[in-house]
Protein backbone atom coordinates (compact mmCIF):
# COMPACT_ATOMS: atom_id res chain seq x y z
CA UNK A 1 0.00 0.00 0.00
CA UNK A 2 2.92 2.22 0.86
CA UNK A 3 4.37 1.75 -2.58
CA UNK A 4 1.27 2.60 -3.88
CA UNK A 5 0.72 5.85 -2.56
CA UNK A 6 4.24 6.98 -3.41
CA UNK A 7 3.18 5.79 -7.00
CA UNK A 8 0.39 8.33 -6.85
CA UNK A 9 1.91 10.92 -5.18
CA UNK A 10 4.69 11.17 -7.83
CA UNK A 11 2.04 10.73 -10.54
CA UNK A 12 -0.12 14.10 -8.92
CA UNK A 13 3.66 15.87 -8.50
CA UNK A 14 4.11 14.85 -12.00
CA UNK A 15 0.99 16.27 -13.45
CA UNK A 16 1.12 19.46 -11.35
CA UNK A 17 4.95 20.29 -12.94
CA UNK A 18 3.53 19.38 -16.28
CA UNK A 19 0.36 21.81 -15.52
CA UNK A 20 2.87 24.54 -14.27
CA UNK A 21 5.56 24.59 -17.15
CA UNK A 22 2.21 24.68 -19.66
CA UNK A 23 0.71 26.85 -17.70
CA UNK A 24 4.05 29.25 -17.98
CA UNK A 25 4.57 28.55 -21.29
CA UNK A 26 1.15 29.86 -22.49
CA UNK A 27 1.36 32.92 -20.37
CA UNK A 28 3.92 34.17 -23.02
CA UNK A 29 2.31 32.71 -26.05
CA UNK A 30 -1.03 34.23 -26.99
CA UNK A 31 -3.18 32.28 -29.68
CA UNK A 32 -7.21 31.63 -30.21
CA UNK A 33 -8.04 28.84 -32.71
CA UNK A 34 -11.34 29.34 -34.72
CA UNK A 35 -12.24 26.33 -35.95
CA UNK A 36 -15.32 27.62 -37.69
CA UNK A 37 -15.82 26.87 -41.43
CA UNK A 38 -15.59 30.13 -42.69
CA UNK A 39 -13.03 31.72 -39.88
CA UNK A 40 -16.19 34.30 -38.82
CA UNK A 41 -14.49 34.80 -35.56
CA UNK A 42 -10.69 35.59 -37.09
CA UNK A 43 -10.33 39.51 -36.42
CA UNK A 44 -8.45 40.71 -39.69
CA UNK A 45 -4.87 42.19 -38.87
CA UNK A 46 -6.42 45.73 -39.54
CA UNK A 47 -9.01 45.28 -36.87
CA UNK A 48 -6.06 44.24 -34.73
CA UNK A 49 -4.22 47.08 -35.46
CA UNK A 50 -7.22 49.52 -34.98
CA UNK A 51 -7.22 48.11 -31.40
CA UNK A 52 -3.83 47.80 -30.10
CA UNK A 53 -4.06 51.86 -30.09
CA UNK A 54 -6.98 51.81 -27.48
CA UNK A 55 -5.41 52.18 -24.24
CA UNK A 56 -8.17 53.29 -21.95
CA UNK A 57 -11.39 51.51 -21.43
CA UNK A 58 -13.45 51.19 -24.36
CA UNK A 59 -17.36 50.84 -23.08
CA UNK A 60 -19.52 49.73 -25.81
CA UNK A 61 -23.60 48.82 -24.54
CA UNK A 62 -25.18 46.79 -27.02
CA UNK A 63 -29.04 47.04 -27.32
CA UNK A 64 -29.88 43.88 -27.78
CA UNK A 65 -31.34 42.02 -24.27
CA UNK A 66 -34.42 40.49 -24.06
CA UNK A 67 -36.73 37.79 -25.64
CA UNK A 68 -36.41 37.55 -29.62
CA UNK A 69 -37.42 35.37 -32.61
CA UNK A 70 -34.70 32.81 -33.56
CA UNK A 71 -33.36 35.40 -36.07
CA UNK A 72 -32.60 37.71 -33.84
CA UNK A 73 -31.00 35.60 -31.21
CA UNK A 74 -28.36 34.21 -33.27
CA UNK A 75 -27.96 38.07 -34.15
CA UNK A 76 -27.96 38.73 -30.61
CA UNK A 77 -25.43 36.04 -30.17
CA UNK A 78 -22.84 36.42 -32.66
CA UNK A 79 -22.63 39.94 -31.34
CA UNK A 80 -21.25 38.84 -28.29
CA UNK A 81 -19.42 36.33 -29.27
CA UNK A 82 -17.63 38.90 -31.91
CA UNK A 83 -17.02 41.30 -29.01
CA UNK A 84 -15.65 38.76 -26.78
CA UNK A 85 -12.78 38.10 -29.55
CA UNK A 86 -12.33 41.80 -29.20
CA UNK A 87 -12.00 41.90 -25.61
CA UNK A 88 -9.63 38.30 -25.67
CA UNK A 89 -7.15 40.42 -27.60
CA UNK A 90 -7.66 44.07 -26.00
CA UNK A 91 -8.66 44.29 -21.80
CA UNK A 92 -9.95 47.94 -22.58
CA UNK A 93 -12.72 46.76 -24.70
CA UNK A 94 -15.57 46.62 -22.11
CA UNK A 95 -19.37 45.65 -23.15
CA UNK A 96 -22.41 45.13 -21.77
CA UNK A 97 -25.54 43.97 -23.10
CA UNK A 98 -28.93 46.57 -21.98
CA UNK A 99 -32.75 45.99 -22.92
CA UNK A 100 -33.67 49.45 -22.61
CA UNK A 101 -36.96 48.77 -22.59
CA UNK A 102 -37.20 47.25 -19.20
CA UNK A 103 -38.96 49.92 -17.23
CA UNK A 104 -42.41 49.61 -18.61
CA UNK A 105 -43.46 52.96 -17.08
CA UNK A 106 -40.49 55.00 -18.96
CA UNK A 107 -41.17 53.06 -21.72
CA UNK A 108 -42.13 55.74 -24.52
CA UNK A 109 -39.98 58.15 -23.13
CA UNK A 110 -36.81 56.44 -23.55
CA UNK A 111 -37.95 55.31 -27.16
CA UNK A 112 -38.31 59.13 -27.77
CA UNK A 113 -35.11 60.01 -26.78
CA UNK A 114 -33.67 56.90 -28.73
CA UNK A 115 -35.28 58.06 -31.84
CA UNK A 116 -34.09 61.44 -31.37
CA UNK A 117 -30.32 60.08 -31.16
CA UNK A 118 -31.09 58.20 -34.69
CA UNK A 119 -31.09 54.77 -32.92
CA UNK A 120 -34.30 53.73 -34.71
CA UNK A 121 -36.22 50.87 -33.32
CA UNK A 122 -37.87 48.06 -35.57
CA UNK A 123 -40.67 46.20 -34.59
CA UNK A 124 -40.45 41.98 -35.02
CA UNK A 125 -42.90 39.78 -34.70
CA UNK A 126 -42.48 36.44 -32.40
CA UNK A 127 -44.58 33.57 -33.24
CA UNK A 128 -44.83 30.53 -31.03
CA UNK A 129 -46.76 27.96 -32.94
CA UNK A 130 -49.12 29.96 -34.19
CA UNK A 131 -49.35 32.82 -31.55
CA UNK A 132 -47.46 35.86 -32.73
CA UNK A 133 -46.75 39.10 -30.19
CA UNK A 134 -45.17 41.98 -31.21
CA UNK A 135 -41.77 43.57 -29.94
CA UNK A 136 -39.89 46.61 -30.26
CA UNK A 137 -36.26 46.00 -31.01
CA UNK A 138 -33.23 48.37 -31.10
CA UNK A 139 -30.73 46.98 -33.24
CA UNK A 140 -27.99 49.33 -32.33
CA UNK A 141 -24.87 49.71 -30.09
CA UNK A 142 -22.66 52.90 -28.83
CA UNK A 143 -19.13 52.37 -28.45
CA UNK A 144 -17.89 55.09 -25.85
CA UNK A 145 -14.17 56.54 -25.66
CA UNK A 146 -12.66 59.60 -24.16
CA UNK A 147 -16.05 60.94 -24.36
CA UNK A 148 -17.24 60.42 -27.68
CA UNK A 149 -19.60 58.28 -28.86
CA UNK A 150 -20.82 56.50 -32.00
CA UNK A 151 -23.65 54.87 -33.14
CA UNK A 152 -23.20 51.07 -34.30
CA UNK A 153 -25.82 49.81 -36.62
CA UNK A 154 -26.35 46.16 -36.03
CA UNK A 155 -28.66 45.21 -38.02
CA UNK A 156 -28.50 45.99 -42.21
CA UNK A 157 -31.62 47.36 -44.13
CA UNK A 158 -32.48 45.39 -46.94
CA UNK A 159 -35.45 46.24 -49.37
CA UNK A 160 -37.40 42.81 -49.85
CA UNK A 161 -35.66 40.47 -48.22
CA UNK A 162 -36.66 38.33 -45.34
CA UNK A 163 -35.51 38.62 -41.59
CA UNK A 164 -33.33 35.95 -42.14
CA UNK A 165 -31.75 37.51 -44.77
CA UNK A 166 -31.43 40.26 -43.19
CA UNK A 167 -29.64 38.73 -39.88
CA UNK A 168 -27.33 37.16 -42.31
CA UNK A 169 -26.23 39.83 -44.06
CA UNK A 170 -25.52 41.63 -40.90
CA UNK A 171 -23.70 39.09 -39.17
CA UNK A 172 -20.93 39.75 -42.44
CA UNK A 173 -21.04 43.26 -41.45
CA UNK A 174 -20.25 43.06 -37.98
CA UNK A 175 -17.06 43.32 -37.95
CA UNK A 176 -16.56 46.17 -40.32
CA UNK A 177 -19.31 48.36 -37.74
CA UNK A 178 -16.86 47.78 -34.77
CA UNK A 179 -13.58 48.47 -36.46
CA UNK A 180 -15.33 51.21 -38.54
CA UNK A 181 -16.79 52.67 -34.99
CA UNK A 182 -13.34 52.00 -33.16
CA UNK A 183 -11.45 53.62 -35.72
CA UNK A 184 -13.65 56.45 -35.52
CA UNK A 185 -13.37 57.47 -31.47
CA UNK A 186 -10.12 56.41 -30.94
CA UNK A 187 -8.19 57.54 -33.92
CA UNK A 188 -7.53 61.28 -34.72
CA UNK A 189 -8.51 62.73 -37.74
CA UNK A 190 -5.53 62.85 -40.37
CA UNK A 191 -7.39 63.13 -43.63
CA UNK A 192 -8.79 66.31 -45.37
CA UNK A 193 -11.78 66.53 -47.91
CA UNK A 194 -12.49 69.29 -49.91
CA UNK A 195 -16.51 70.16 -51.47
CA UNK A 196 -15.47 71.94 -54.48
CA UNK A 197 -17.57 74.72 -55.51
CA UNK A 198 -17.82 77.85 -57.75
CA UNK A 199 -19.78 75.79 -60.92
CA UNK A 200 -23.20 75.44 -59.93
CA UNK A 201 -22.67 72.33 -57.49
CA UNK A 202 -24.96 71.15 -54.84
CA UNK A 203 -25.94 73.49 -52.41
CA UNK A 204 -25.15 72.47 -49.05
CA UNK A 205 -28.79 72.04 -47.43
CA UNK A 206 -28.82 69.30 -50.25
CA UNK A 207 -25.59 67.23 -49.43
CA UNK A 208 -26.03 67.95 -45.30
CA UNK A 209 -26.40 64.23 -43.93
CA UNK A 210 -23.28 63.21 -46.73
CA UNK A 211 -21.28 66.17 -45.15
CA UNK A 212 -22.42 65.46 -41.35
CA UNK A 213 -21.55 61.70 -41.77
CA UNK A 214 -18.41 62.02 -43.12
CA UNK A 215 -17.18 64.80 -40.46
CA UNK A 216 -17.09 61.81 -38.33
CA UNK A 217 -13.88 60.46 -39.53
CA UNK A 218 -12.37 63.18 -41.82
CA UNK A 219 -11.82 67.16 -41.42
CA UNK A 220 -13.96 68.60 -44.69
CA UNK A 221 -14.18 72.18 -46.23
CA UNK A 222 -15.22 74.18 -49.10
CA UNK A 223 -13.13 75.01 -51.84
CA UNK A 224 -14.42 77.44 -54.31
CA UNK A 225 -12.95 77.73 -58.16
CA UNK A 226 -13.86 81.35 -58.02
CA UNK A 227 -10.40 82.09 -56.85
CA UNK A 228 -8.94 80.30 -59.49
CA UNK A 229 -9.01 82.92 -62.30
CA UNK A 230 -7.21 85.51 -61.10
CA UNK A 231 -4.93 83.82 -58.46
CA UNK A 232 -4.40 80.35 -60.17
CA UNK A 233 -1.13 78.87 -58.72
CA UNK A 234 -1.63 79.96 -55.11
CA UNK A 235 -5.30 78.14 -55.40
CA UNK A 236 -3.86 75.25 -56.83
CA UNK A 237 -1.05 74.95 -54.08
CA UNK A 238 -3.95 75.15 -51.36
CA UNK A 239 -5.81 72.49 -53.09
CA UNK A 240 -3.11 70.69 -52.25
CA UNK A 241 -3.77 70.60 -48.91
CA UNK A 242 -6.29 68.38 -49.14
CA UNK A 243 -6.76 64.83 -49.49
CA UNK A 244 -10.34 64.40 -51.56
CA UNK A 245 -12.00 66.62 -53.88
CA UNK A 246 -15.75 66.03 -54.32
CA UNK A 247 -17.42 67.41 -57.53
CA UNK A 248 -21.09 66.91 -56.34
CA UNK A 249 -22.83 67.83 -59.56
CA UNK A 250 -21.63 70.78 -61.38
CA UNK A 251 -24.04 72.67 -63.66
CA UNK A 252 -21.98 75.21 -65.27
CA UNK A 253 -18.75 74.91 -67.80
CA UNK A 254 -15.14 74.61 -66.15
CA UNK A 255 -12.55 77.13 -67.55
CA UNK A 256 -9.76 75.67 -68.75
CA UNK A 257 -7.76 76.77 -65.81
CA UNK A 258 -10.06 75.07 -63.41
CA UNK A 259 -9.73 71.87 -64.92
CA UNK A 260 -5.63 72.56 -65.04
CA UNK A 261 -5.75 73.29 -61.04
CA UNK A 262 -7.93 69.94 -60.74
CA UNK A 263 -5.48 68.17 -63.08
CA UNK A 264 -2.47 68.79 -60.92
CA UNK A 265 -4.40 68.23 -57.86
CA UNK A 266 -4.68 64.43 -59.49
CA UNK A 267 -1.49 64.28 -60.67
CA UNK A 268 -0.16 64.97 -57.21
CA UNK A 269 -2.16 62.29 -55.38
CA UNK A 270 -5.46 63.74 -54.78
CA UNK A 271 -8.20 61.96 -54.56
CA UNK A 272 -11.20 62.55 -56.42
CA UNK A 273 -15.04 61.88 -56.45
CA UNK A 274 -16.31 62.55 -59.73
CA UNK A 275 -21.05 62.72 -59.01
CA UNK A 276 -21.42 64.65 -62.98
CA UNK A 277 -24.79 64.53 -64.55
CA UNK A 278 -24.10 64.17 -68.12
CA UNK A 279 -27.49 65.39 -68.89
CA UNK A 280 -29.89 68.09 -67.68
CA UNK A 281 -32.88 66.99 -66.44
CA UNK A 282 -34.26 67.54 -63.00
CA UNK A 283 -37.46 65.80 -61.22
CA UNK A 284 -39.21 68.78 -60.62
CA UNK A 285 -39.39 70.32 -64.16
CA UNK A 286 -41.69 67.61 -64.88
CA UNK A 287 -44.41 69.23 -62.14
CA UNK A 288 -46.27 71.25 -64.54
CA UNK A 289 -49.29 71.50 -66.46
CA UNK A 290 -48.29 69.35 -69.30
CA UNK A 291 -46.00 66.61 -67.13
CA UNK A 292 -43.69 66.79 -69.45
CA UNK A 293 -39.74 68.56 -70.14
CA UNK A 294 -36.94 68.37 -72.60
CA UNK A 295 -34.00 66.51 -71.62
CA UNK A 296 -30.73 67.74 -73.33
CA UNK A 297 -26.68 67.26 -73.11
CA UNK A 298 -25.47 69.42 -70.34
CA UNK A 299 -21.63 70.41 -71.72
CA UNK A 300 -19.35 70.90 -68.58
CA UNK A 301 -16.06 71.06 -70.97
CA UNK A 302 -14.86 67.70 -68.58
CA UNK A 303 -15.01 65.30 -71.18
CA UNK A 304 -11.28 65.58 -72.49
CA UNK A 305 -10.37 65.64 -69.10
CA UNK A 306 -12.11 62.45 -68.20
CA UNK A 307 -11.10 60.81 -71.85
CA UNK A 308 -7.59 60.74 -70.88
CA UNK A 309 -8.28 59.80 -67.31
CA UNK A 310 -9.74 56.62 -69.06
CA UNK A 311 -13.71 56.95 -69.23
CA UNK A 312 -16.58 58.96 -71.11
CA UNK A 313 -19.95 59.81 -69.90
CA UNK A 314 -22.39 59.76 -72.48
CA UNK A 315 -25.19 62.25 -73.49
CA UNK A 316 -28.14 59.71 -72.35
CA UNK A 317 -30.15 58.21 -70.32
CA UNK A 318 -30.76 54.71 -68.80
CA UNK A 319 -33.75 53.46 -69.00
CA UNK A 320 -34.34 50.75 -66.82
CA UNK A 321 -37.17 48.57 -65.91
CA UNK A 322 -35.71 47.34 -62.60
CA UNK A 323 -36.72 50.80 -61.06
CA UNK A 324 -37.66 52.77 -58.14
CA UNK A 325 -41.17 54.09 -57.97
CA UNK A 326 -42.55 57.77 -57.47
CA UNK A 327 -46.02 58.68 -55.61
CA UNK A 328 -48.26 60.75 -57.62
CA UNK A 329 -51.50 62.20 -57.00
CA UNK A 330 -54.19 60.21 -57.88
CA UNK A 331 -58.12 60.31 -58.47
CA UNK A 332 -60.23 63.73 -57.59
CA UNK A 333 -58.55 66.71 -56.33
CA UNK A 334 -59.68 67.49 -52.42
CA UNK A 335 -60.05 65.82 -49.44
CA UNK A 336 -60.42 62.60 -52.28
CA UNK A 337 -56.99 62.40 -53.30
CA UNK A 338 -54.97 59.44 -53.22
CA UNK A 339 -51.04 58.72 -53.77
CA UNK A 340 -50.11 56.21 -55.95
CA UNK A 341 -46.70 54.66 -56.68
CA UNK A 342 -45.69 54.10 -59.93
CA UNK A 343 -42.62 52.70 -61.18
CA UNK A 344 -40.46 55.23 -62.80
CA UNK A 345 -38.05 53.81 -65.91
CA UNK A 346 -35.57 56.83 -65.16
CA UNK A 347 -35.03 56.15 -61.97
CA UNK A 348 -32.81 53.15 -61.99
CA UNK A 349 -32.57 50.77 -58.78
CA UNK A 350 -29.24 49.30 -59.00
CA UNK A 351 -28.41 46.21 -56.95
CA UNK A 352 -24.44 45.58 -56.43
CA UNK A 353 -23.15 42.00 -58.79
CA UNK A 354 -19.66 43.18 -58.53
CA UNK A 355 -17.72 41.76 -55.57
CA UNK A 356 -15.18 44.54 -54.75
CA UNK A 357 -15.08 46.07 -51.02
CA UNK A 358 -17.22 48.79 -51.97
CA UNK A 359 -20.34 47.22 -52.96
CA UNK A 360 -19.92 44.22 -51.25
CA UNK A 361 -22.99 43.63 -48.88
CA UNK A 362 -24.56 46.68 -49.97
CA UNK A 363 -28.28 47.39 -50.61
CA UNK A 364 -29.90 48.56 -53.43
CA UNK A 365 -28.64 52.17 -54.60
CA UNK A 366 -31.34 54.65 -56.49
CA UNK A 367 -30.59 56.68 -58.75
CA UNK A 368 -32.13 59.76 -60.79
CA UNK A 369 -31.20 60.24 -64.60
CA UNK A 370 -27.78 58.64 -64.57
CA UNK A 371 -26.21 58.00 -68.05
CA UNK A 372 -23.95 55.14 -69.45
CA UNK A 373 -20.41 55.33 -68.81
CA UNK A 374 -17.83 53.77 -71.48
CA UNK A 375 -14.22 52.64 -70.10
CA UNK A 376 -11.28 53.31 -72.16
CA UNK A 377 -8.48 51.57 -72.82
CA UNK A 378 -5.02 53.51 -71.30
CA UNK A 379 -3.46 51.29 -68.95
CA UNK A 380 -5.52 52.26 -65.89
CA UNK A 381 -7.46 49.55 -63.82
CA UNK A 382 -10.73 50.22 -64.08
CA UNK A 383 -13.39 48.14 -62.22
CA UNK A 384 -17.00 48.49 -62.80
CA UNK A 385 -18.88 49.37 -59.39
CA UNK A 386 -22.73 49.93 -60.32
CA UNK A 387 -24.16 48.90 -63.42
CA UNK A 388 -28.07 48.81 -64.91
CA UNK A 389 -30.10 45.35 -64.79
CA UNK A 390 -30.01 43.38 -67.64
CA UNK A 391 -33.58 44.95 -68.47
CA UNK A 392 -32.57 48.01 -69.45
CA UNK A 393 -31.61 50.75 -72.34
CA UNK A 394 -30.23 53.89 -73.30
CA UNK A 395 -32.43 57.11 -74.46
CA UNK A 396 -30.04 59.61 -76.50
CA UNK A 397 -30.65 63.14 -75.44
CA UNK A 398 -32.17 65.79 -76.29
CA UNK A 399 -35.38 63.12 -75.32
CA UNK A 400 -38.90 64.51 -74.33
CA UNK A 401 -39.74 62.97 -70.76
CA UNK A 402 -43.11 62.55 -70.02
CA UNK A 403 -45.14 62.05 -66.50
CA UNK A 404 -47.77 60.02 -68.40
CA UNK A 405 -45.15 57.47 -68.88
CA UNK A 406 -45.77 55.48 -65.72
CA UNK A 407 -48.69 54.19 -67.87
CA UNK A 408 -46.18 52.60 -70.26
CA UNK A 409 -45.70 48.68 -69.81
CA UNK A 410 -42.33 47.88 -72.24
CA UNK A 411 -41.79 44.68 -72.90
CA UNK A 412 -39.07 43.03 -71.85
CA UNK A 413 -37.45 42.22 -75.57
CA UNK A 414 -37.02 45.84 -75.86
CA UNK A 415 -34.23 45.44 -73.68
CA UNK A 416 -32.70 42.20 -75.10
CA UNK A 417 -28.92 42.68 -75.06
CA UNK A 418 -28.74 46.17 -73.93
CA UNK A 419 -28.57 46.36 -70.41
CA UNK A 420 -25.90 46.20 -67.57
CA UNK A 421 -24.81 49.61 -68.23
CA UNK A 422 -22.04 51.21 -66.26
CA UNK A 423 -23.12 53.68 -63.66
CA UNK A 424 -20.19 54.26 -61.17
CA UNK A 425 -16.71 53.37 -62.19
CA UNK A 426 -13.93 52.85 -60.04
CA UNK A 427 -10.21 54.05 -61.52
CA UNK A 428 -6.91 53.10 -60.13
CA UNK A 429 -3.09 53.86 -61.34
CA UNK A 430 -0.93 55.99 -62.99
CA UNK A 431 -2.82 58.90 -64.46
CA UNK A 432 -1.64 61.16 -67.00
CA UNK A 433 -2.58 65.17 -67.17
CA UNK A 434 -5.25 66.17 -69.93
CA UNK A 435 -2.54 69.01 -70.60
CA UNK A 436 0.06 66.67 -71.15
CA UNK A 437 1.35 68.25 -74.94
CA UNK A 438 -1.05 70.73 -74.97
CA UNK A 439 -0.31 74.54 -74.32
CA UNK A 440 -1.38 75.29 -70.25
CA UNK A 441 -4.44 77.91 -69.56
CA UNK A 442 -1.46 79.55 -66.88
CA UNK A 443 2.18 78.57 -66.28
CA UNK A 444 2.97 76.34 -63.51
CA UNK A 445 6.46 75.43 -62.30
CA UNK A 446 5.88 72.26 -60.93
CA UNK A 447 3.66 70.60 -63.41
CA UNK A 448 3.01 67.47 -63.73
CA UNK A 449 2.08 65.28 -67.07
CA UNK A 450 2.05 62.27 -65.43
CA UNK A 451 0.92 61.37 -61.85
CA UNK A 452 1.74 59.01 -59.01
CA UNK A 453 -0.39 55.94 -58.18
CA UNK A 454 -3.54 57.45 -57.87
CA UNK A 455 -7.57 56.37 -57.53
CA UNK A 456 -10.49 58.31 -58.07
CA UNK A 457 -14.43 56.91 -58.69
CA UNK A 458 -16.60 58.46 -61.46
CA UNK A 459 -20.65 58.46 -60.78
CA UNK A 460 -22.82 59.59 -63.56
CA UNK A 461 -25.66 61.18 -61.36
CA UNK A 462 -25.47 63.93 -59.01
CA UNK A 463 -28.47 62.93 -57.43
CA UNK A 464 -27.12 59.99 -55.79
CA UNK A 465 -25.55 62.31 -52.99
CA UNK A 466 -28.87 64.32 -52.86
CA UNK A 467 -30.62 64.58 -49.50
CA UNK A 468 -34.39 65.57 -49.41
CA UNK A 469 -35.40 67.99 -46.88
CA UNK A 470 -38.51 67.87 -44.38
CA UNK A 471 -41.46 70.12 -44.49
CA UNK A 472 -39.37 72.32 -42.25
CA UNK A 473 -36.45 71.60 -44.83
CA UNK A 474 -34.53 70.19 -42.25
CA UNK A 475 -32.23 67.58 -44.07
CA UNK A 476 -33.72 64.29 -44.20
CA UNK A 477 -31.56 60.79 -44.18
CA UNK A 478 -29.51 60.34 -47.35
CA UNK A 479 -31.19 57.70 -49.65
CA UNK A 480 -34.55 57.89 -47.37
CA UNK A 481 -37.07 59.00 -50.24
CA UNK A 482 -39.87 60.49 -48.25
CA UNK A 483 -42.57 59.81 -51.22
CA UNK A 484 -42.56 56.45 -50.74
CA UNK A 485 -41.16 56.04 -47.16
CA UNK A 486 -38.37 53.79 -48.63
CA UNK A 487 -34.45 54.12 -47.53
CA UNK A 488 -32.11 52.96 -50.37
CA UNK A 489 -28.20 52.19 -49.66
CA UNK A 490 -26.81 55.52 -51.31
CA UNK A 491 -25.36 56.83 -47.91
CA UNK A 492 -23.55 53.42 -47.43
CA UNK A 493 -22.66 52.92 -51.22
CA UNK A 494 -20.83 56.81 -51.13
CA UNK A 495 -19.14 56.70 -47.57
CA UNK A 496 -17.76 53.48 -48.58
CA UNK A 497 -16.68 55.60 -52.38
CA UNK A 498 -14.79 58.07 -49.68
CA UNK A 499 -13.11 55.68 -47.03
CA UNK A 500 -11.88 53.20 -49.62
CA UNK A 501 -10.50 56.31 -52.07
CA UNK A 502 -8.80 57.63 -48.58
CA UNK A 503 -8.22 54.39 -46.29
CA UNK A 504 -4.29 53.72 -45.46
CA UNK A 505 -5.27 50.96 -43.29
CA UNK A 506 -7.53 48.56 -45.25
CA UNK A 507 -10.87 49.21 -42.96
CA UNK A 508 -12.70 48.65 -45.88
CA UNK A 509 -11.79 45.30 -46.84
CA UNK A 510 -13.17 44.07 -44.02
CA UNK A 511 -16.38 44.44 -45.93
CA UNK A 512 -15.57 41.54 -48.49
CA UNK A 513 -15.71 39.21 -45.37
CA UNK A 514 -17.92 36.08 -46.15
CA UNK A 515 -20.17 34.10 -43.46
CA UNK A 516 -21.87 31.10 -43.61
CA UNK A 517 -24.70 31.52 -41.45
CA UNK A 518 -26.84 28.32 -41.01
CA UNK A 519 -30.73 29.50 -40.00
CA UNK A 520 -33.37 27.49 -38.69
CA UNK A 521 -35.95 26.66 -41.13
CA UNK A 522 -39.06 27.49 -38.94
CA UNK A 523 -41.51 25.10 -41.53
CA UNK A 524 -39.33 22.19 -40.96
CA UNK A 525 -39.47 22.79 -37.22
CA UNK A 526 -43.45 23.39 -37.20
CA UNK A 527 -43.93 19.98 -38.81
CA UNK A 528 -42.25 17.74 -36.85
CA UNK A 529 -42.00 19.77 -33.60
CA UNK A 530 -43.07 16.96 -31.31
CA UNK A 531 -39.96 15.27 -32.75
CA UNK A 532 -38.11 18.03 -32.67
CA UNK A 533 -38.47 18.39 -28.68
CA UNK A 534 -37.84 14.41 -27.99
CA UNK A 535 -34.76 14.72 -29.98
CA UNK A 536 -33.28 18.06 -28.61
CA UNK A 537 -34.45 17.59 -24.91
CA UNK A 538 -35.75 14.12 -24.12
CA UNK A 539 -32.40 12.12 -25.73
CA UNK A 540 -30.35 13.76 -23.62
CA UNK A 541 -32.10 13.02 -20.97
CA UNK A 542 -33.03 9.61 -21.45
CA UNK A 543 -29.35 9.25 -22.47
CA UNK A 544 -28.25 10.70 -19.16
CA UNK A 545 -30.45 8.67 -16.91
CA UNK A 546 -29.12 5.27 -19.16
CA UNK A 547 -25.53 6.33 -18.24
CA UNK A 548 -26.35 6.73 -14.31
CA UNK A 549 -28.24 3.87 -14.05
CA UNK A 550 -25.24 1.15 -16.03
CA UNK A 551 -22.36 3.56 -13.68
CA UNK A 552 -24.64 2.81 -10.68
CA UNK A 553 -24.67 -0.93 -11.69
CA UNK A 554 -21.21 -1.67 -12.42
CA UNK A 555 -20.06 0.30 -9.72
CA UNK A 556 -21.90 -1.59 -7.05
CA UNK A 557 -21.27 -5.14 -9.04
CA UNK A 558 -17.76 -3.79 -8.68
CA UNK A 559 -17.00 -3.03 -5.05
CA UNK A 560 -19.42 -5.32 -3.67
CA UNK A 561 -16.97 -8.41 -4.33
Amino acid sequence: MNQIKKNNLKTVLFTVIILLVLNGIGSQFFHRFDLTKDHRYTLSPTSLKIIQDIKEPLIIDVFLKGEFPGEFKKLQTETQQLLEEFKAYNSNIVFQFVNPLENEEEKDTIMQSFMNRGLTPINVTLDDKGKQTQEVVFPWAIATYHGRSVKVPLLKNMMGASTAEKVVSSVQHLEYAFANAFNTIAKAKEKKVAIIKGNGELHDLLIADFIKQVRENYYIGTFTLDSVAKKPNESLSYLKNYDLAIIAKPTEKFSDEEKLVLDQFVMNGGKTLWLVDQVNMEMDSLYNDSGTTLAFPNDLNLNDMLFKYGVRINPDLVKDLMATPIALATGDKGSATQYTQFPWFYSPMIYPSATHPIVSNLDAVKFEFASGIDTLKNGIKKTVLLQSSPYSKLVGAPVEVKLDMVQERPEQSEFKNKGNIPVAVLLEGEFHSVFENRVMPFQEKTFESKGKNNKMIVISDGDIIRNQLDKNYHPLELGYDKWTNKLYGNKEFLMNCVNYLLDDNGLINIRSKVVDLPILDKEKVYENYTKSQIISVGLPIITLIIFGFLFTFLRKRKYSK
